[in-house]
């Protein structure tokens, strides 16, 4: 039975669900695990992750798709992801294959408040880690928790993707040689400021340029660039400080796969920007938003996309990556993993 959620008004927000999962590692070793009703954590005022912020998480959904299975979509890479994190930000490796049966094991727990096919709402998964004893010299924690929590969220744009104004961000979001690749709590807390300025100006997003040189593009605060060129080309950036998006690696697999178009992963300068035909955000809350319009300090670059909807490459793009995840097209052989 699913639980009596109003599923189609549902919003982008945290409901608590029933069930979470929860690892600790001591003694240089994680335990076996277990699921747990209790969403509290207790810590020393002392600990790690609030000293230091020694934290690194994941982002992911569940889904109902059309023939009633609830299912997951391509978890092994965020298994992956998270494994590189955790090296960076000198961590214990969360094995994938149990980061993958913890994902499986919470969602079957929670299996009430995955939302019905049809609601475009859908279970959002949260894998998290961090250091939990007390750290007061400036090192790495000894002690860790990794848990997941889910939480049932509506489709991310209500009524359609209706496209975004970004602004060309006077902030940087990552420096060469530093974490902007991994996916570590402390880049989004740096990119706070950044994101509430740009609101405050009426802009709904930031395009962070490489902090090097500021004249290459790199992403946003939350998701990757993907640019479609006047003759159909798909072009995403390439830079050692993006975090390397399991949303747009699929999206540029569907582009040239299941749509037949050219794809390019090279470094864009911004210069470019104006010769697009088309312009979106990718990552996993959205799958896509389509960007209408650019700002460069009261420059203004329009694409000919559009403000009405998204470009027709884009949304091609889109319907073909959202028909895999809910069962409508044949996925490619290890993205969709089933969860019952």
């Amino acid at each position: 039975m699913k639980k009596n959620i109003d599923w189609e008004n549902l919003g982008f927000g945290y409901i608590q669900t029933e069930k979470r999962y929860v690892s600790n590692f001591k003694d240089g070793a994680w335990d076996e695990g277990c699921i747990t009703g209790d969403a509290n954590i207790v810590m020393s005022e002392c600990a790690g992750v609030l000293q230091y912020a020694q934290t690194i998480f994941e982002g992911m959904k569940a889904y109902t798709t059309e023939d009633g299975r609830i299912v997951t979509f391509r978890p092994d890479l965020n298994a992956q992801r998270m494994l590189d994190s955790a090296d960076r930000l000198e961590m214990p490796r969360f094995p994938a294959a149990r980061f993958v049966d913890a994902v499986t094991r919470v969602v079957k727990a929670n299996s009430e408040y995955v939302p019905p096919y049809g609601s475009g709402a859908s279970l959002y998964i949260r894998p998290y880690m961090f250091g939990i004893n007390p750290v007061i010299g400036v090192k790495p924690a000894d002690e860790y928790q990794f848990r997941i929590f889910t939480t049932p969220v509506g489709p991310y744009f209500k009524g359609g993707a209706r496209p975004l104004t970004i602004c060309v961000s006077d902030f940087d979001r990552a420096a060469p040689r530093g974490t902007g690749h991994i996916k570590a709590g402390l880049n989004y807390a740096m990119s706070l400021h950044a994101i509430v300025t740009a609101h405050a100006n009426g802009f709904d997003e930031n395009m962070y340029l490489d902090s090097a040189t500021r004249t290459k593009v790199e992403e946003t605060g939350g998701a990757n660039f993907l640019f479609v060129t006047k003759d159909g080309k798909v072009v995403t950036p390439k830079s050692d400080t993006i975090l390397p998006s399991i949303t747009r690696r699929s999206l540029m697999h569907v582009a040239e796969h299941y749509l037949g178009l050219e794809v390019e992963q090279r470094e864009v300068y911004f210069d470019e920007v104006k010769d697009f035909a088309e312009c979106g955000l990718c990552g996993t809350a959205a799958v896509i938003s389509p960007v209408g319009k650019i700002v460069d300090h009261g420059k203004e670059i329009c694409l000919p996309s559009g403000m009405e909807k998204m470009g027709p490459i884009t949304q091609k793009l889109y319907d073909t990556l959202t028909g895999i995840q809910m069962g409508h097209l044949e996925a490619p052989e290890g993205w969709i993993h089933v969860i019952e």
